[in-house]
């Protein structure tokens, strides 16, 4: 198997009312997270990416709905068990943001190697069920973007949920 590339998209699939979709880790069962993937050649463009690993592991279809480049990057360290699927010596990812607004929840299609079952929450809820605390932040930005672009369904239950 090649190495993997370490650079990476993360989606929040998520409602007009911020309902989010996490999915379990088979590998790790008890975290939870969005879709996440790394890219598949160094130019392969970014919303590919991102359509590619939610059809993979969802069985959504991003074309049928929203897919928004979030032009939001950031780079982390990559956990220690999981760095052997990268070149030795590769400690860093850097992970694009993606939102996927879909108009309300839908049945979703595991892909069982890599997830053991999926949730949709509120996004306050989803915020705090996240493993990763950069999932965790994107979640919470998906609430804040709600609120900056005016969207007043969403803005209603991102403001009402606040603390």
């Amino acid at each position: 198997m090649p190495y993997k590339i370490p650079e990476s998209v993360l989606v929040v699939i998520h409602t007009a009312d911020l309902q989010v979709l996490l999915l379990e880790r088979a590998d790790r069962p008890g975290f939870w997270q969005s879709v996440t993937g790394s890219l598949d050649a160094p130019d392969e463009p970014l919303a590919l990416t991102a359509a590619r690993e939610v059809a993979e592991e969802t069985g959504i279809v991003a074309a049928e709905h929203l897919l928004e480049d979030w032009g939001h990057h950031i780079e982390y360290e990559i956990y220690p068990e999981w760095r052997h699927r990268y070149e030795p010596g590769v400690t860093r990812n850097v992970e694009h943001w993606f939102g996927l607004r879909l108009r309300q929840p839908v049945p979703v299609t595991l892909a069982p190697r890599e997830h053991l079952q999926y949730v949709w929450l509120p996004w306050q809820q989803a915020a705090e069920r996240c493993f990763s605390s950069s999932n965790a932040e994107a979640v919470r930005q998906l609430a804040w973007r709600a609120a900056a672009a005016g969207d007043t369904t969403a803005a209603a239950g991102a403001m009402g949920g606040a603390r």
